[in-house]
């Protein structure tokens, strides 16, 4: 197989944090003794995905500011924050004090479009002004102006024994060129590129040609294309890749099976594009390291990153994430050419 252009500098995965709820304090502290995990690892990233009314992590930021307390070195992301549900100004906030209690390591990725399961949730979400928001990527530059420090407010000084700032506070200088955008489309590798953001690629991407031909890799490396033709940096531009991997290298054969029906269960979806979207899937990589590094070099995309946030499966159990984390760093990412971060 052809080598990578890029060899592989950054090494990362995402969870989504699935908790029992009548116990959702353990799931919790199991996604950050996972963060814990990967950061002893050497693991570079380790990133956190929103469940809102699921039983998964709805709030990434502050599962995140614990993790900033319990390490000391990982970059942590979210992948990604679904603007529809947040207030930029408010969500501003919270990533700015989060990036400053973590010590300048925080990666939040954002993505467009109205909250899933809108009309069912408007009520609650914006009861008076649901006809009125936009979801679209305005909203991501109002987040955007916000981080990097554009004015917030025409009011600032003295009132009485009160200081205010038209700006958000506390500001992260840094966090500006930290802002990642999850993209699956041509328009929105575009858009993230003109705007000066970072790209998240991943399992998913969208089918814009709808008679095919339907190549995932390919369709992919057109993403990211789009994105560096657009953006200041241009080749420099980051793009970190995401699939779900699962080296199997050190798996019991009980492990292996799981994985394999994993796999097999959510196969038929790679097939062709999906629901009104035209969703195309990428297939989940199951095998050894060696397997799957030799699959990675053949991807068109993959070629050309040298970032990764490989997507764990979301419905394994803690000592399942353990084996794939610890085989990810100590079989597969040393077969891609990564060495772990001191």
């Amino acid at each position: 197989m052809p080598p990578t252009a890029r060899p592989l500098r950054k090494l990362g995965f995402l969870t989504i944090g699935l908790f029992d709820p009548a116990d959702p304090a353990r799931g919790h502290e199991s996604t950050l003794e996972i963060i814990e995990l990967g950061e002893r690892l050497g693991f570079d990233s380790a990133w956190l995905r929103h469940r809102h009314l699921q039983y998964g992590i709805s709030s990434p930021v502050a599962v995140l500011a614990a993790a900033s307390q319990r390490t000391r070195r990982i970059e942590l992301g979210t992948a990604v924050t679904p603007l529809g549900w947040e207030n930029p100004l408010r969500l501003a906030e919270d990533l700015a004090t989060v990036d400053v209690l973590s010590g300048g390591r925080l990666n939040p990725g954002v993505s467009v479009g109205p909250p899933m399961h809108f009309e069912q949730v408007k009520g609650s979400l914006y009861p008076d002004t649901a006809d009125a928001e936009d979801f679209g990527y305005e909203r991501v530059r109002r987040l955007l102006d916000l981080v990097r420090g554009k004015p917030a407010s025409d009011f600032s000084g003295v009132e009485g024994f009160e200081v205010f700032s038209d700006a958000v506070q506390p500001h992260s200088p840094g966090l500006g060129r930290r802002m990642w955008y999850g993209g699956g489309s041509l328009r929105s590798a575009r858009w993230a590129g003109e705007h000066g953001m970072n790209f998240l690629t991943s399992s998913v991407v969208k089918a814009e040609q709808p008679d095919g031909p339907w190549d995932f890799a390919e369709i992919q490396l057109s993403l990211v294309r789009e994105f560096r033709a657009h953006h200041p940096d241009g080749e420099e531009a980051r793009v970190s890749h995401g699939l779900v991997v699962i080296p199997t290298d050190s798996a019991s054969p009980e492990q292996r099976a799981k994985y394999e029906a994993y796999a097999a269960k959510r196969l038929p979806r790679t097939a062709s594009p999906q629901g009104p979207g035209r969703l195309l899937f990428a297939p989940d990589l199951v095998g050894t390291s060696t397997e799957i590094a030799e699959r990675l070099r053949a991807h068109a995309a993959f070629r050309e990153v040298d970032e990764v946030a490989f997507a764990l499966p979301f419905t394994f159990e803690h000592e399942d994430y353990i084996q794939i984390l610890t085989d990810m760093s100590t079989k597969l990412g040393p077969a891609l050419g990564w060495k772990p971060a001191n």
